[in-house]
Protein backbone atom coordinates (compact mmCIF):
# COMPACT_ATOMS: atom_id res chain seq x y z
CA UNK A 1 0.00 0.00 0.00
CA UNK A 2 1.20 3.54 -0.80
CA UNK A 3 2.07 6.02 1.65
CA UNK A 4 1.71 9.04 -0.19
CA UNK A 5 -0.06 10.29 -3.34
CA UNK A 6 1.52 12.54 -6.24
CA UNK A 7 -1.19 13.57 -8.68
CA UNK A 8 -0.18 14.53 -11.89
CA UNK A 9 -2.28 16.12 -14.69
CA UNK A 10 -0.97 14.68 -18.55
CA UNK A 11 -0.66 16.96 -21.24
CA UNK A 12 -3.42 15.52 -23.31
CA UNK A 13 -5.91 16.80 -20.05
CA UNK A 14 -4.08 20.13 -20.78
CA UNK A 15 -4.29 20.09 -24.57
CA UNK A 16 -8.05 19.69 -24.67
CA UNK A 17 -8.67 22.32 -22.32
CA UNK A 18 -6.07 24.46 -23.96
CA UNK A 19 -7.88 23.52 -27.46
CA UNK A 20 -11.30 24.81 -26.19
CA UNK A 21 -9.27 27.96 -24.96
CA UNK A 22 -7.76 28.82 -28.35
CA UNK A 23 -11.10 28.28 -30.64
CA UNK A 24 -12.55 30.84 -27.82
CA UNK A 25 -9.49 33.12 -28.59
CA UNK A 26 -9.84 32.84 -32.45
CA UNK A 27 -13.57 33.19 -31.93
CA UNK A 28 -13.21 36.08 -29.67
CA UNK A 29 -10.73 37.89 -32.46
CA UNK A 30 -13.18 37.51 -34.90
CA UNK A 31 -15.92 39.24 -33.17
CA UNK A 32 -13.57 42.00 -32.50
CA UNK A 33 -12.13 42.43 -35.86
CA UNK A 34 -16.18 42.33 -37.17
CA UNK A 35 -17.34 44.86 -34.43
CA UNK A 36 -14.49 47.21 -35.43
CA UNK A 37 -15.57 47.02 -39.17
CA UNK A 38 -19.13 47.68 -38.25
CA UNK A 39 -17.76 50.97 -36.01
CA UNK A 40 -16.71 52.57 -38.88
CA UNK A 41 -20.46 53.12 -40.03
CA UNK A 42 -21.47 56.68 -39.48
CA UNK A 43 -24.91 55.99 -38.16
CA UNK A 44 -24.58 57.23 -34.23
CA UNK A 45 -27.80 54.80 -33.11
CA UNK A 46 -25.77 51.79 -34.97
CA UNK A 47 -22.78 52.46 -33.15
CA UNK A 48 -24.31 52.88 -29.52
CA UNK A 49 -25.45 49.67 -30.20
CA UNK A 50 -22.85 48.13 -31.40
CA UNK A 51 -20.65 49.59 -28.28
CA UNK A 52 -23.78 48.06 -26.24
CA UNK A 53 -23.50 44.79 -27.68
CA UNK A 54 -19.95 44.63 -27.64
CA UNK A 55 -19.74 45.71 -23.75
CA UNK A 56 -22.84 42.68 -22.99
CA UNK A 57 -20.95 40.15 -25.28
CA UNK A 58 -17.54 40.90 -23.82
CA UNK A 59 -18.89 40.64 -20.32
CA UNK A 60 -21.19 37.21 -21.32
CA UNK A 61 -18.16 35.34 -22.85
CA UNK A 62 -15.84 36.34 -19.65
CA UNK A 63 -18.47 35.27 -17.42
CA UNK A 64 -19.82 32.10 -19.38
CA UNK A 65 -15.96 31.01 -19.68
CA UNK A 66 -15.11 31.80 -16.19
CA UNK A 67 -18.29 29.73 -14.95
CA UNK A 68 -17.26 27.14 -17.37
CA UNK A 69 -13.83 26.28 -16.49
CA UNK A 70 -14.55 26.71 -13.05
CA UNK A 71 -17.41 24.26 -13.34
CA UNK A 72 -15.58 21.69 -15.04
CA UNK A 73 -12.54 21.84 -12.76
CA UNK A 74 -14.78 21.40 -9.66
CA UNK A 75 -16.56 18.20 -11.76
CA UNK A 76 -13.55 16.98 -13.25
CA UNK A 77 -11.81 17.27 -9.96
CA UNK A 78 -14.64 15.67 -7.48
CA UNK A 79 -14.89 12.62 -9.98
CA UNK A 80 -11.30 11.90 -10.24
CA UNK A 81 -10.53 12.21 -6.80
CA UNK A 82 -13.50 10.48 -5.44
CA UNK A 83 -12.08 7.35 -8.69
CA UNK A 84 -8.95 7.56 -6.95
CA UNK A 85 -9.80 7.61 -3.60
CA UNK A 86 -11.78 4.45 -4.60
CA UNK A 87 -8.99 2.43 -6.54
CA UNK A 88 -6.29 3.14 -3.78
CA UNK A 89 -8.52 1.81 -0.94
CA UNK A 90 -9.31 -1.31 -3.44
CA UNK A 91 -5.93 -1.32 -4.10
CA UNK A 92 -4.74 -1.95 -0.31
CA UNK A 93 -8.17 -4.21 0.85
CA UNK A 94 -8.22 -6.19 -2.39
CA UNK A 95 -5.21 -6.49 -3.87
CA UNK A 96 -3.08 -7.00 -0.84
CA UNK A 97 -4.91 -10.18 0.23
CA UNK A 98 -3.65 -11.74 -3.14
CA UNK A 99 -0.53 -14.21 -2.32
CA UNK A 100 3.17 -13.14 -3.51
CA UNK A 101 3.13 -15.02 -7.04
CA UNK A 102 -0.80 -15.12 -7.81
CA UNK A 103 -2.24 -16.51 -10.44
CA UNK A 104 -3.98 -15.30 -13.82
CA UNK A 105 -7.16 -16.12 -11.83
CA UNK A 106 -6.49 -15.01 -8.85
CA UNK A 107 -5.69 -11.65 -10.43
CA UNK A 108 -8.70 -11.41 -12.59
CA UNK A 109 -10.72 -12.39 -9.42
CA UNK A 110 -9.71 -9.10 -7.40
CA UNK A 111 -9.92 -7.26 -10.65
CA UNK A 112 -14.10 -8.21 -10.66
CA UNK A 113 -14.41 -7.29 -7.57
CA UNK A 114 -12.77 -3.96 -7.46
CA UNK A 115 -14.71 -3.76 -10.62
CA UNK A 116 -17.96 -3.72 -8.67
CA UNK A 117 -16.83 -0.12 -7.01
CA UNK A 118 -19.48 2.26 -7.15
CA UNK A 119 -17.26 4.49 -8.69
CA UNK A 120 -17.32 2.22 -11.85
CA UNK A 121 -13.97 1.70 -13.61
CA UNK A 122 -12.22 -1.25 -15.08
CA UNK A 123 -9.56 -2.92 -13.17
CA UNK A 124 -6.46 -4.45 -14.83
CA UNK A 125 -3.91 -6.09 -12.08
CA UNK A 126 -0.44 -7.98 -13.07
CA UNK A 127 2.73 -9.01 -11.74
CA UNK A 128 6.22 -10.22 -12.82
CA UNK A 129 7.22 -7.30 -15.26
CA UNK A 130 10.65 -7.64 -14.42
CA UNK A 131 11.15 -10.73 -15.79
CA UNK A 132 9.69 -13.56 -17.58
CA UNK A 133 5.81 -12.90 -19.62
CA UNK A 134 3.58 -11.26 -16.27
CA UNK A 135 0.68 -13.02 -15.23
CA UNK A 136 -2.69 -10.52 -16.01
CA UNK A 137 -6.14 -10.15 -14.86
CA UNK A 138 -8.46 -7.86 -16.06
CA UNK A 139 -12.45 -6.99 -15.09
CA UNK A 140 -12.91 -6.74 -18.26
CA UNK A 141 -9.95 -7.55 -20.73
CA UNK A 142 -12.04 -5.94 -23.88
CA UNK A 143 -13.20 -2.98 -22.48
CA UNK A 144 -9.67 -2.51 -20.98
CA UNK A 145 -6.31 -4.11 -22.06
CA UNK A 146 -2.70 -3.02 -21.02
CA UNK A 147 -1.99 -1.02 -24.80
CA UNK A 148 -5.10 1.03 -23.24
CA UNK A 149 -2.36 2.40 -20.62
CA UNK A 150 -0.07 5.21 -21.54
CA UNK A 151 3.50 4.18 -21.83
CA UNK A 152 4.85 6.91 -19.68
CA UNK A 153 2.19 5.98 -17.11
CA UNK A 154 3.47 2.88 -16.66
CA UNK A 155 6.90 4.02 -16.78
CA UNK A 156 6.11 6.21 -13.47
CA UNK A 157 4.41 3.48 -11.73
CA UNK A 158 6.98 1.17 -11.54
CA UNK A 159 9.67 3.50 -11.12
CA UNK A 160 11.00 3.04 -7.62
CA UNK A 161 11.94 6.46 -5.92
CA UNK A 162 14.48 6.60 -3.41
CA UNK A 163 13.83 7.15 0.03
CA UNK A 164 14.51 10.77 1.67
CA UNK A 165 13.26 12.71 4.16
CA UNK A 166 10.55 14.15 2.06
CA UNK A 167 9.80 11.02 0.51
CA UNK A 168 8.92 7.91 2.51
CA UNK A 169 7.46 5.74 -0.09
CA UNK A 170 9.14 4.55 -3.06
CA UNK A 171 5.65 3.99 -5.06
CA UNK A 172 3.28 6.66 -5.92
CA UNK A 173 -0.23 6.60 -7.61
CA UNK A 174 0.19 8.26 -10.91
CA UNK A 175 -2.65 9.34 -13.16
CA UNK A 176 -4.06 10.62 -16.71
CA UNK A 177 -6.57 11.46 -18.76
CA UNK A 178 -6.45 10.73 -22.10
CA UNK A 179 -9.35 9.90 -24.80
CA UNK A 180 -10.02 6.45 -26.16
CA UNK A 181 -12.23 6.32 -29.58
CA UNK A 182 -13.02 10.07 -29.06
CA UNK A 183 -14.62 8.88 -25.42
CA UNK A 184 -12.81 11.02 -22.61
CA UNK A 185 -11.25 8.47 -19.75
CA UNK A 186 -9.06 8.88 -16.39
CA UNK A 187 -6.40 6.40 -16.05
CA UNK A 188 -4.42 5.13 -12.80
CA UNK A 189 -1.75 3.20 -11.53
CA UNK A 190 0.06 2.01 -8.60
CA UNK A 191 1.82 -0.47 -7.24
CA UNK A 192 2.02 -2.21 -3.66
CA UNK A 193 4.90 -2.03 -1.67
CA UNK A 194 6.98 -5.11 -1.04
CA UNK A 195 6.72 -7.07 -4.39
CA UNK A 196 2.60 -7.03 -4.82
CA UNK A 197 0.87 -6.51 -8.10
CA UNK A 198 0.52 -3.31 -10.19
CA UNK A 199 -2.68 -1.99 -10.36
CA UNK A 200 -4.05 -0.06 -13.22
CA UNK A 201 -8.01 1.50 -13.31
CA UNK A 202 -9.96 3.28 -16.41
CA UNK A 203 -12.46 5.14 -15.46
CA UNK A 204 -14.98 6.82 -18.77
CA UNK A 205 -15.16 10.82 -18.45
CA UNK A 206 -18.27 10.82 -20.72
CA UNK A 207 -21.08 11.51 -18.68
CA UNK A 208 -19.11 14.32 -17.09
CA UNK A 209 -18.24 15.41 -20.46
CA UNK A 210 -21.93 15.69 -21.60
CA UNK A 211 -23.27 17.73 -18.86
CA UNK A 212 -19.96 19.94 -19.34
CA UNK A 213 -21.73 20.18 -22.65
CA UNK A 214 -24.83 20.87 -21.21
CA UNK A 215 -23.78 23.90 -19.41
CA UNK A 216 -21.36 24.76 -22.45
CA UNK A 217 -24.52 25.28 -24.45
CA UNK A 218 -26.91 26.87 -21.39
CA UNK A 219 -23.88 29.13 -21.02
CA UNK A 220 -23.97 30.15 -24.66
CA UNK A 221 -27.91 30.68 -24.79
CA UNK A 222 -27.80 33.29 -21.66
CA UNK A 223 -24.71 34.87 -24.09
CA UNK A 224 -26.96 35.34 -26.90
CA UNK A 225 -30.18 36.09 -24.23
CA UNK A 226 -27.88 38.77 -22.82
CA UNK A 227 -26.79 39.81 -26.39
CA UNK A 228 -30.65 40.80 -27.12
CA UNK A 229 -31.46 42.21 -24.42
CA UNK A 230 -28.15 44.25 -24.45
CA UNK A 231 -29.11 45.31 -28.07
CA UNK A 232 -33.30 46.08 -26.83
CA UNK A 233 -31.78 48.13 -24.22
CA UNK A 234 -28.92 50.15 -26.78
CA UNK A 235 -32.05 50.98 -29.23
CA UNK A 236 -34.66 51.99 -26.18
CA UNK A 237 -31.22 53.96 -25.29
CA UNK A 238 -30.43 55.34 -28.48
CA UNK A 239 -33.83 56.46 -29.24
CA UNK A 240 -33.77 58.34 -26.00
CA UNK A 241 -30.59 59.79 -26.71
CA UNK A 242 -31.06 60.59 -30.51
CA UNK A 243 -34.49 62.03 -30.47
CA UNK A 244 -33.18 65.55 -28.91
CA UNK A 245 -30.25 64.90 -31.28
CA UNK A 246 -32.65 64.58 -34.31
CA UNK A 247 -35.29 67.60 -32.79
CA UNK A 248 -32.06 69.98 -32.64
CA UNK A 249 -31.09 68.79 -36.32
CA UNK A 250 -34.15 69.76 -37.74
CA UNK A 251 -34.70 72.66 -35.93
CA UNK A 252 -30.96 74.09 -37.05
CA UNK A 253 -32.23 72.72 -40.69
CA UNK A 254 -35.05 75.31 -40.41
CA UNK A 255 -32.64 77.86 -38.97
CA UNK A 256 -30.74 77.50 -42.32
CA UNK A 257 -33.89 77.88 -44.20
CA UNK A 258 -34.29 80.86 -42.45
CA UNK A 259 -37.00 80.67 -40.08
CA UNK A 260 -35.43 82.47 -37.66
CA UNK A 261 -37.99 82.37 -35.21
CA UNK A 262 -37.19 78.51 -34.71
CA UNK A 263 -36.77 77.57 -31.34
CA UNK A 264 -36.77 74.08 -29.27
CA UNK A 265 -38.92 72.90 -26.82
CA UNK A 266 -36.30 72.04 -23.39
CA UNK A 267 -37.18 69.93 -20.32
CA UNK A 268 -34.87 69.03 -18.17
CA UNK A 269 -31.28 69.69 -16.43
CA UNK A 270 -29.31 67.07 -18.68
CA UNK A 271 -26.09 67.97 -21.18
CA UNK A 272 -28.98 67.88 -23.88
CA UNK A 273 -31.40 70.28 -22.44
CA UNK A 274 -28.19 72.40 -21.83
CA UNK A 275 -27.47 71.92 -25.52
CA UNK A 276 -31.20 73.08 -26.63
CA UNK A 277 -31.27 76.11 -24.64
CA UNK A 278 -27.85 76.94 -26.20
CA UNK A 279 -29.05 76.68 -29.56
CA UNK A 280 -32.19 78.84 -28.69
CA UNK A 281 -30.25 81.38 -27.33
CA UNK A 282 -27.78 81.39 -30.30
CA UNK A 283 -30.88 81.20 -32.78
CA UNK A 284 -32.35 84.49 -30.40
CA UNK A 285 -29.58 86.31 -30.64
CA UNK A 286 -29.34 85.34 -34.55
CA UNK A 287 -32.69 86.54 -34.83
CA UNK A 288 -31.80 90.21 -33.10
CA UNK A 289 -28.75 90.71 -35.17
CA UNK A 290 -30.52 89.44 -38.61
CA UNK A 291 -33.05 92.12 -38.24
CA UNK A 292 -30.49 94.77 -37.25
CA UNK A 293 -28.87 93.95 -40.44
CA UNK A 294 -31.79 93.85 -42.22
CA UNK A 295 -33.21 96.97 -40.27
CA UNK A 296 -29.83 98.95 -41.81
CA UNK A 297 -29.94 97.25 -45.31
CA UNK A 298 -33.30 98.84 -45.66
CA UNK A 299 -32.26 102.03 -44.65
CA UNK A 300 -29.34 102.01 -46.82
CA UNK A 301 -31.45 100.84 -49.80
CA UNK A 302 -34.04 103.81 -48.90
CA UNK A 303 -30.88 106.04 -48.33
CA UNK A 304 -29.69 105.79 -51.78
CA UNK A 305 -33.42 105.52 -53.39
CA UNK A 306 -34.00 108.77 -51.68
CA UNK A 307 -30.63 110.10 -52.65
CA UNK A 308 -30.77 108.80 -56.30
CA UNK A 309 -34.10 110.38 -56.51
CA UNK A 310 -33.58 113.63 -54.81
CA UNK A 311 -30.38 113.90 -57.35
CA UNK A 312 -32.66 113.56 -60.68
CA UNK A 313 -33.93 116.94 -60.06
CA UNK A 314 -31.07 119.40 -59.91
CA UNK A 315 -29.22 117.33 -62.06
CA UNK A 316 -31.78 117.89 -64.71
CA UNK A 317 -30.70 121.49 -64.46
CA UNK A 318 -27.53 121.16 -64.25
CA UNK A 319 -27.47 118.44 -67.57
CA UNK A 320 -29.73 121.43 -69.36
CA UNK A 321 -26.61 123.41 -68.48
CA UNK A 322 -24.03 121.83 -69.54
CA UNK A 323 -25.65 120.70 -72.50
CA UNK A 324 -25.70 124.66 -73.53
CA UNK A 325 -22.38 124.99 -72.16
CA UNK A 326 -21.48 122.14 -75.20
CA UNK A 327 -23.32 123.60 -77.75
CA UNK A 328 -21.37 126.84 -77.19
CA UNK A 329 -17.92 124.92 -76.77
CA UNK A 330 -18.62 123.03 -80.46
CA UNK A 331 -20.06 126.40 -81.88
CA UNK A 332 -18.21 128.24 -84.42
CA UNK A 333 -18.53 131.35 -82.86
CA UNK A 334 -16.31 130.69 -80.29
CA UNK A 335 -17.94 132.80 -77.44
CA UNK A 336 -16.79 130.30 -74.42
CA UNK A 337 -13.11 132.23 -72.92
CA UNK A 338 -10.38 130.08 -74.26
CA UNK A 339 -9.22 130.51 -70.13
CA UNK A 340 -11.90 128.51 -69.00
CA UNK A 341 -12.68 126.22 -71.69
CA UNK A 342 -10.81 123.15 -69.91
CA UNK A 343 -12.96 123.64 -66.93
CA UNK A 344 -16.33 123.84 -69.03
CA UNK A 345 -15.31 120.39 -70.64
CA UNK A 346 -14.15 118.87 -66.88
CA UNK A 347 -17.62 120.54 -66.00
CA UNK A 348 -19.86 119.10 -68.89
CA UNK A 349 -18.03 115.42 -68.70
CA UNK A 350 -18.19 114.68 -64.70
CA UNK A 351 -21.77 115.83 -65.07
CA UNK A 352 -22.56 113.22 -67.27
CA UNK A 353 -20.57 110.81 -65.26
CA UNK A 354 -22.80 112.40 -62.58
CA UNK A 355 -26.09 111.30 -64.33
CA UNK A 356 -24.71 107.37 -65.38
CA UNK A 357 -24.20 106.89 -61.72
CA UNK A 358 -27.80 108.04 -60.53
CA UNK A 359 -29.32 106.65 -63.03
CA UNK A 360 -27.18 103.23 -62.33
CA UNK A 361 -27.71 103.65 -58.54
CA UNK A 362 -31.86 103.87 -59.05
CA UNK A 363 -31.44 100.97 -61.26
CA UNK A 364 -29.91 99.03 -58.66
CA UNK A 365 -32.62 99.90 -56.03
CA UNK A 366 -35.16 99.01 -58.05
CA UNK A 367 -33.61 95.37 -58.50
CA UNK A 368 -32.99 95.12 -54.42
CA UNK A 369 -36.31 96.18 -54.54
CA UNK A 370 -37.45 93.80 -56.66
CA UNK A 371 -39.57 96.12 -58.45
CA UNK A 372 -37.80 95.93 -61.55
CA UNK A 373 -39.81 94.72 -64.46
CA UNK A 374 -39.53 93.28 -67.84
CA UNK A 375 -41.35 94.65 -70.99
CA UNK A 376 -41.11 91.81 -73.31
CA UNK A 377 -41.24 91.91 -77.20
CA UNK A 378 -40.04 89.85 -80.09
CA UNK A 379 -36.44 90.89 -80.99
CA UNK A 380 -33.48 89.86 -83.62
CA UNK A 381 -30.59 89.73 -81.51
CA UNK A 382 -28.71 90.71 -84.60
CA UNK A 383 -30.69 93.60 -85.23
CA UNK A 384 -30.53 94.96 -81.33
CA UNK A 385 -26.73 93.89 -81.34
CA UNK A 386 -26.24 96.75 -84.47
CA UNK A 387 -28.43 99.09 -83.30
CA UNK A 388 -26.52 99.20 -79.50
CA UNK A 389 -23.52 99.44 -81.62
CA UNK A 390 -24.50 101.43 -83.90
CA UNK A 391 -26.03 104.52 -81.70
CA UNK A 392 -23.26 104.35 -79.91
CA UNK A 393 -20.64 104.75 -82.87
CA UNK A 394 -18.68 101.66 -82.37
CA UNK A 395 -18.69 99.54 -85.79
CA UNK A 396 -15.21 100.14 -86.42
CA UNK A 397 -14.26 98.46 -83.42
CA UNK A 398 -16.31 95.50 -83.11
CA UNK A 399 -17.10 92.58 -85.53
CA UNK A 400 -20.15 91.27 -85.44
CA UNK A 401 -20.65 87.23 -86.09
CA UNK A 402 -24.42 86.96 -86.46
CA UNK A 403 -27.00 85.50 -88.40
CA UNK A 404 -29.99 87.38 -88.80
CA UNK A 405 -33.20 85.33 -88.22
CA UNK A 406 -32.49 84.46 -84.32
CA UNK A 407 -35.30 86.05 -82.43
CA UNK A 408 -35.60 86.06 -78.88
CA UNK A 409 -38.87 87.50 -76.26
CA UNK A 410 -36.72 89.71 -74.01
CA UNK A 411 -36.51 93.39 -72.82
CA UNK A 412 -34.80 95.57 -75.68
CA UNK A 413 -34.32 98.52 -73.02
CA UNK A 414 -32.40 95.82 -70.94
CA UNK A 415 -30.87 93.62 -73.36
CA UNK A 416 -29.29 97.02 -74.54
CA UNK A 417 -27.84 97.51 -71.29
CA UNK A 418 -25.99 94.15 -71.13
CA UNK A 419 -24.66 94.61 -74.43
CA UNK A 420 -23.82 98.08 -73.87
CA UNK A 421 -21.29 97.50 -70.56
CA UNK A 422 -20.34 94.27 -71.95
CA UNK A 423 -19.24 95.70 -75.20
CA UNK A 424 -17.90 98.49 -73.80
CA UNK A 425 -16.09 96.88 -71.20
CA UNK A 426 -14.50 94.57 -73.70
CA UNK A 427 -13.57 97.84 -75.55
CA UNK A 428 -11.98 99.65 -72.51
CA UNK A 429 -10.38 97.17 -70.71
CA UNK A 430 -9.92 94.53 -73.67
CA UNK A 431 -8.99 97.01 -76.66
CA UNK A 432 -10.14 96.44 -80.11
CA UNK A 433 -10.98 94.85 -81.88
CA UNK A 434 -13.94 92.96 -80.03
CA UNK A 435 -15.72 90.98 -81.47
CA UNK A 436 -19.64 89.71 -80.71
CA UNK A 437 -20.68 86.03 -81.21
CA UNK A 438 -24.17 85.11 -81.61
CA UNK A 439 -25.27 81.01 -81.50
CA UNK A 440 -28.44 79.08 -79.95
CA UNK A 441 -28.39 76.03 -77.97
CA UNK A 442 -30.95 73.36 -77.39
CA UNK A 443 -30.95 74.13 -73.59
CA UNK A 444 -32.69 71.76 -70.74
CA UNK A 445 -33.67 69.40 -73.69
CA UNK A 446 -37.48 71.09 -72.93
CA UNK A 447 -37.29 72.63 -76.75
CA UNK A 448 -37.37 76.30 -75.67
CA UNK A 449 -33.77 76.52 -75.94
CA UNK A 450 -31.62 79.06 -75.17
CA UNK A 451 -29.23 82.04 -77.04
CA UNK A 452 -25.95 82.48 -76.09
CA UNK A 453 -23.99 86.00 -76.79
CA UNK A 454 -19.78 85.90 -76.35
CA UNK A 455 -18.34 88.87 -76.43
CA UNK A 456 -14.40 88.76 -76.81
CA UNK A 457 -11.87 91.45 -76.74
CA UNK A 458 -8.05 90.91 -77.43
CA UNK A 459 -6.67 92.31 -74.57
CA UNK A 460 -4.22 90.86 -71.60
CA UNK A 461 -7.34 88.82 -69.97
CA UNK A 462 -8.31 89.21 -66.58
CA UNK A 463 -5.87 88.31 -63.79
CA UNK A 464 -6.94 85.46 -61.73
CA UNK A 465 -7.32 87.27 -58.92
CA UNK A 466 -9.97 89.62 -60.28
CA UNK A 467 -11.86 86.96 -62.13
CA UNK A 468 -14.97 85.75 -59.08
CA UNK A 469 -14.96 89.86 -58.55
CA UNK A 470 -16.04 91.29 -61.68
CA UNK A 471 -19.80 91.01 -61.54
CA UNK A 472 -19.60 92.28 -57.74
CA UNK A 473 -21.21 96.31 -57.45
CA UNK A 474 -18.44 98.84 -56.95
CA UNK A 475 -15.39 96.67 -57.47
CA UNK A 476 -12.74 97.60 -59.46
CA UNK A 477 -9.51 95.72 -60.64
CA UNK A 478 -6.93 98.60 -59.77
CA UNK A 479 -7.46 99.56 -55.79
CA UNK A 480 -4.65 102.16 -56.26
CA UNK A 481 -6.94 103.95 -58.60
CA UNK A 482 -10.74 104.45 -57.32
CA UNK A 483 -11.63 106.95 -59.50
CA UNK A 484 -12.04 105.72 -62.68
CA UNK A 485 -14.37 106.51 -65.80
CA UNK A 486 -16.77 104.31 -64.78
CA UNK A 487 -18.67 103.65 -61.27
CA UNK A 488 -17.95 99.76 -60.57
CA UNK A 489 -21.75 99.22 -61.06
CA UNK A 490 -22.14 98.10 -65.40
CA UNK A 491 -21.09 94.39 -65.28
CA UNK A 492 -23.29 94.21 -62.16
CA UNK A 493 -26.40 95.82 -63.93
CA UNK A 494 -25.57 93.40 -66.67
CA UNK A 495 -25.50 90.33 -64.28
CA UNK A 496 -29.22 91.20 -62.76
CA UNK A 497 -31.01 92.10 -65.94
CA UNK A 498 -29.70 88.64 -67.39
CA UNK A 499 -30.77 87.33 -64.02
CA UNK A 500 -34.47 88.82 -64.63
CA UNK A 501 -34.77 87.18 -68.13
CA UNK A 502 -33.84 83.96 -66.45
CA UNK A 503 -30.30 83.92 -67.88
CA UNK A 504 -26.94 84.07 -67.03
CA UNK A 505 -23.46 85.93 -67.43
CA UNK A 506 -19.95 84.09 -67.32
CA UNK A 507 -16.45 85.50 -67.80
CA UNK A 508 -13.90 83.55 -68.58
CA UNK A 509 -9.81 83.93 -70.10
CA UNK A 510 -9.64 82.30 -73.52
CA UNK A 511 -6.70 80.13 -74.42
CA UNK A 512 -6.18 82.39 -77.45
CA UNK A 513 -5.50 85.07 -74.92
CA UNK A 514 -8.24 87.99 -74.04
CA UNK A 515 -11.11 88.10 -72.20
CA UNK A 516 -14.61 86.08 -72.97
CA UNK A 517 -18.25 87.16 -71.56
CA UNK A 518 -21.11 84.73 -72.88
CA UNK A 519 -24.42 86.12 -72.12
CA UNK A 520 -27.02 83.00 -72.16
CA UNK A 521 -30.81 84.06 -72.05
CA UNK A 522 -34.07 81.55 -72.75
CA UNK A 523 -35.40 82.44 -76.09
CA UNK A 524 -39.29 82.45 -75.24
CA UNK A 525 -39.87 83.81 -71.54
CA UNK A 526 -43.27 83.60 -70.58
CA UNK A 527 -45.05 85.88 -67.94
CA UNK A 528 -44.78 83.24 -65.13
CA UNK A 529 -41.05 83.12 -65.42
CA UNK A 530 -40.61 86.86 -66.14
CA UNK A 531 -42.60 87.51 -62.20
CA UNK A 532 -40.36 84.66 -60.73
CA UNK A 533 -37.08 85.79 -62.25
CA UNK A 534 -37.86 89.15 -61.65
CA UNK A 535 -38.38 88.47 -57.38
CA UNK A 536 -35.07 86.81 -57.49
CA UNK A 537 -33.25 89.79 -59.27
CA UNK A 538 -34.69 91.81 -56.58
CA UNK A 539 -33.62 89.77 -53.39
CA UNK A 540 -29.57 89.68 -54.96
Amino acid sequence: MTERDDERESSEGGDAGGGRAGRGAAGGGRVRRGLSAALRFTSLRLRLMLVFGMVALTAAVAVSGIAYWLNREAVLTRTQGAALNDFRQEMGSRAGELPARPTAGELRHAANQMATSSQHYEVLLLVGEDGGAPAIGGSDVKAFALDDVPSSLREAVDKEQPLTSTNRSPYHLYWQRVTIADTPYLVAGTRLIGGGPSGYMLKSLEPEEKDLNSLAWSLAIATALALIGAALIAQAAATTVLRPVHRLGAAAKRLGEGKLDTRLQVSGTDELAELSRTFNRAAQALEKRVAEMSARDEASRRFVADMSHELRTPLTAITAVTEVLEEELDAETGSVDPMIEPAVRIVVSETRRLNNLVENLMEVTRFDAGTARLVLDDVDIADQITACIDVRAWLDAVELDAERGIMAQVDPRRLDVILANLIGNALKHGGSPVRVAVRTDAGDGTGRGDVLIEVRDHGPGIPAEVLPHVFDRFYKASASRPRSDGSGLGLSIALENAHIHGGEITAANSDEGGAVFTLRLPRDVSEADVAGDGRQGGAR
